[in-house]
């Protein structure tokens, strides 16, 4: 668990925006933005809530990893899953979100809107079939009743 913590979410939050804020400058955001500051504070608290919580369902499982390379073999239809069947992934989008605020960096907005779109096209295409092999009508079923990204309002509940 702590070599894929390691590989995906630390080099997609840290080591990549910092190259990118290398690169490309930054600001650090003004007091004087209310707004943006409760955004950035609001998207920073919710989405590592949400990294946190799968993490912990996903140790609890204690059968594989958040890593596509060590899938977990149950289907998760609970905690966060329940209203979301990406949690770790909208934890990862919140955090880059407050990232590109915090940095005034439109560099790290287009690298969020970037990973985004290869990940709304990764798993349809890959992921999402290899889930419906592995867990058959339990999934098509979660599937057509949870959202991929945006979470519903009401937890689902597996019939």
């Amino acid at each position: 668990m702590l070599k894929a913590i390691l590989i995906l979410p630390f080099n997609v939050l840290i080591t990549i925006p910092l190259i990118i804020l290398y690169f490309c400058g930054f600001n650090i955001i003004s007091w004087q933005r209310p707004f943006l500051l409760l955004l950035m504070v609001a998207s920073l608290a919710f989405g590592l809530f949400l990294m946190v919580w799968t993490i912990k369902l996903f140790v609890e499982v204690k059968k594989g990893s958040l890593a596509p390379w060590n899938p977990i073999n149950k289907l998760i239809t609970s905690g966060p899953y329940a209203y979301v069947r990406n949690p770790m992934l909208l934890g990862v989008f919140l955090v880059l979100l407050a990232e590109a605020i915090l940095f005034q960096s439109v560099a790290l907005l287009v690298y969020l809107l970037i990973f985004i779109s290869i990940n709304a096209v990764y798993f349809p295409l890959s992921e999402e079939k290899g889930l419906l092999k592995r867990y058959g009508q339990a999934y098509a079923d979660y599937k057509n009743n949870v959202p991929r990204f945006i979470p519903r309002l009401t937890p689902y509940e597996q019939k």
